[in-house]
């Protein structure tokens, strides 16, 4: 197996269908897995919706589950050829915009830098590593695994173990050891809740409006029923939020009484399906701004 390191440098990968990029990287021994449209994974198959079979990413190595399909989000990634071409995985590769992998189960760390200012961070705190350019930032890869908090700081996410990132190639410069500096970021406070306090103001107005749940189990029912269409949602997972978001909004949002707990369990479920906090709040203001709020 190559040492990961030595990540594969195919200039024409790009070009390439999603199953034969999955199956170059896999050969070089990078575990992959399929996207489907919105760089989300692919959905658990029906016998491990909603984790009943005991959810494989509670498991600490990647790998399939008992069932042959690529279920589980990042646990679905593996380097083994014919896993990835069989039947079972063939509606995936079918389905699928983009290529995944594992940084944990590759012996790496992914500092996943969201925006400009989070780069600018990044040159000025962290030591030189290898650079890949995404849509609007770059990932900073380290040898070294760790674990895989989401916004360490404004536009920082770190992806090793028990995370996925996106394939976008194989990158610039040599791999530097994971260094403390990014290991101490686990132990900060994490900035995830600064984004949530935007949406929550925008979904909790001053009140006036009627308010129809008479009871708090009208509103913990309609959370509850929130949270799992969009866990259960197969797929189009961006327009599944939105859409569940602005459900949630016109039901309980004029009241009061929708709380940043609420909020805080809706963005939580998207998160688990593959939505950046980012899309999140965008969605939430997107649905807020539809209903005037």
């Amino acid at each position: 197996m190559t040492h990961p390191t030595d990540i594969p440098r195919d200039p024409g990968a790009v070009a390439l269908p999603a199953l034969h990029t999955a199956l170059r990287l896999a050969e070089e021994g990078l575990p992959v897995l399929p996207l489907r449209e919105g760089k989300g994974p692919m959905g658990n198959c029906r016998a491990c919706r909603k984790n009943v079979c005991g959810g494989r990413p509670n498991m600490k190595t990647p790998g399939p589950c008992a069932c042959p399909a690529p279920c589980h989000a990042w646990a679905a990634a593996t380097t083994d050829l014919s896993i990835l071409t069989s039947a079972a995985w063939a509606p995936a590769w079918r389905q699928a915009a983009a290529v995944a992998y594992h940084p944990g189960g590759a012996g790496f760390t992914v500092v996943d830098l969201d925006n400009g200012d989070a780069v600018g961070w990044a040159r000025r705190n962290l030591p030189a590593t290898r650079t890949v350019a995404t849509t609007r930032g770059e990932h900073w890869i380290y040898l070294g695994t760790m674990a895989s908090p989401n916004a360490v700081r404004p536009g920082v996410d770190i992806k090793s173990a028990m995370s996925y990132a996106r394939w976008l190639g194989p990158g610039t410069g040599p791999m530097a050891p994971l260094p403390d500096t990014v290991r101490a970021l686990a132990a900060r406070e994490p900035a995830a809740v600064r984004p949530a306090s935007r949406p929550v103001t925008a979904a909790a107005p001053v009140g006036g409006g009627e308010c129809r749940h008479r009871s708090p189990v009208y509103l913990e029912r309609g959370i509850a029923m929130a949270e799992q269409r969009i866990t259960g949602a197969p797929d189009g997972i961006h327009r599944t939020v939105y859409r569940t978001f602005l459900a949630v909004l016109s039901a309980h949002g004029r009241c009061g009484c929708l709380t940043e707990a609420h909020i805080k369990r809706l963005f939580t479920a998207a998160q688990g399906k593959g939505e950046s906090l980012r899309h999140c709040e965008d969605a939430w203001s997107n649905a807020a701004a539809a209903l005037g709020m």
